[in-house]
């Protein structure tokens, strides 16, 4: 069987991890573990491989702990289709809003997409030698005639182009003249030239569909049909183009020729199915609040029912074929602060037998989120501020300081975990950004006087920090 995930251990996966999340080591074993199994289960016999489901895992941890950041760079790790939906853009069925349904929809367009990309990856040495081919006859025709003229609707017929309407327009070029033109065009000489070129339009017909809940999705359809029809199929436009523009073009356009459409379709399909990952955000907003049996939250638990038989597998109408859900592993995420993961529909928690808690970030963690990941806050701004041809510099005092403040800030205020780092590093740098491209010192040194200097009357001003930090 073909390969449809990553092969990559528990361990490796846990690594890549480290190097841009701090911390929450039970959340990483977690999604590694699942991970890896997804590959396990490729290896098993056929008849088994039926039988073993995804354990689905719900992540628990108040906002900025990283929740999101681990679906992210899983998503690149997974190689998989893979898609973040928020739990709370969806409404129940008889509710205007999106359905449940659509993140299986958008993930088999994740799919195709994926699929198109790794056929297009394929076959990019033969569309390159085919664009080549096609650009070498235009730029024949172009320096016989001094025009390029409609070359692309001639056909060529021994040692001639004849049009569409039967006439003879000129000798085609000998073989020492097309090689000439093929060397100077690898070598870069024609790359500036002008010629012409008929090239698609890709004009979609405008269609707007207003109403209730998927209704979004018979839009596309609509656009889908639509564009088939005359006047938009296959709609050409003639531009002028320079060659290295028009090679591109070319090449995109051979590319797309040479892919089979209908087995990127059926791949997609069959890697869904049994590849797909879902990251179900913002959990805790679907969870009804106590009490409470009228209003918004009547849709809060339909939700709830309608995710129910996705999650425990069913099947989903989508363009390019029906999906299957049984094998889809979903991992869920969310804070949980006022309702609890038992408030949700008993029949949905046991479909997520693995439960995670993060953990709460303070000071030390902060200070090692500003200096151990690969993508730093404080690497971020040294990057940004080089493009002005000034070195920022943080000593180790200035780091703790800038992590005190932060922590402060979220024991006095709302706790958003790791993103006030953001409000914070932004208020300190403000005037060194605002002045950056006016400023002749080529080395500025943040320390902690100046983090004190700068954040020390924020924070004492309550009014002030709750506006700015």
């Amino acid at each position: 069987m073909s390969q449809l995930v990553a092969n990559y251990t528990p361990r490796e996966i846990v690594s890549e991890l480290d190097r841009y999340i701090v911390g929450q080591n039970r959340a990483k074993r977690a999604v590694a573990i699942a991970l890896r199994n997804r590959w396990r289960r490729q290896q098993v016999s056929d008849e088994l491989r039926e039988e073993i489901v995804p354990k689905n895992i719900i992540m628990i941890g108040p906002t900025g702990v990283g929740k999101t950041e681990i679906a992210r760079r899983l998503s690149r790790l997974a190689q998989a289709p893979f898609i973040k939906v928020e739990a709370s853009k969806f409404t129940e069925v008889g509710y205007v809003g999106r359905d449940v349904e659509s993140m299986i929809r958008d993930l088999a367009e994740v799919a195709v997409q994926m699929l198109r990309a790794e056929q297009v990856e394929r076959v990019q040495v033969r569309a390159k030698e085919h664009a080549e081919e096609r650009l070498v006859d235009l730029l024949a025709k172009k320096h016989r005639d001094g025009s390029a003229d409609d070359r692309e609707q001639h056909q060529i017929v021994g040692p001639f182009f004849v049009s569409p309407q039967g006439e003879v327009s000129g000798q085609r070029a000998d073989e020492d003249e097309v090689n000439a033109i093929r060397a100077k065009l690898r070598s870069g000489q024609l790359d500036q030239e002008n010629i012409e070129l008929d090239v698609a339009e890709g004009a979609t017909p405008l269609v707007s569909v207003f109403g209730g809940h998927g209704l979004e999705e018979m839009e596309i359809q609509l656009k889908d049909m639509l564009s088939n029809l005359p006047g938009f199929k296959n709609k050409k436009k003639r531009r002028k183009l320079k060659v290295k523009d028009a090679r591109r073009m070319l090449e995109e356009e051979e590319a797309q020729k040479l892919v089979d459409m209908d087995q990127v379709t059926r791949d997609a399909i069959t890697r869904t199915e049994q590849s797909g990952i879902v990251f179900l955000d913002e959990i805790d907003k679907v969870v009804g609040r106590p009490g409470a049996h009228t209003g918004p939250d009547v849709s809060r638990e339909g939700v709830q029912r309608d995710l129910l038989p996705i999650v425990e597998g069913s099947t989903v109408n989508t363009k390019y074929g029906t999906v299957k859900t049984d094998h889809i592993l979903f991992i869920a995420a969310g804070a949980f602060h006022v309702a609890k993961v038992s408030d949700l529909v008993p029949e949905l928690q046991g479909r997520f037998p693995i439960r995670v808690e993060l953990d709460s970030l303070g000071k030390d963690d902060f200070i090692r989120i500003l200096t151990e990941p690969k993508n730093a806050l404080t690497r971020q701004y040294q990057a940004l501020m080089s493009t002005e041809g000034i070195t920022l510099q943080f000593t180790e005092r200035a780091i703790d300081e800038i992590a005190g403040y932060a922590a402060s800030a979220n024991n006095r205020a709302e706790n958003i975990g790791a993103r006030r780092l953001h409000t914070v590093m932004e208020a300190l740098l403000e005037e060194l950004s605002f002045g950056a491209s006016e400023r002749s010192d080529a080395i500025v040194t943040i320390d902690a006087d100046d983090v004190r200097k700068t954040l020390e009357p924020i924070v004492n001003d309550e009014d002030l920090a709750k506006y700015i930090l």
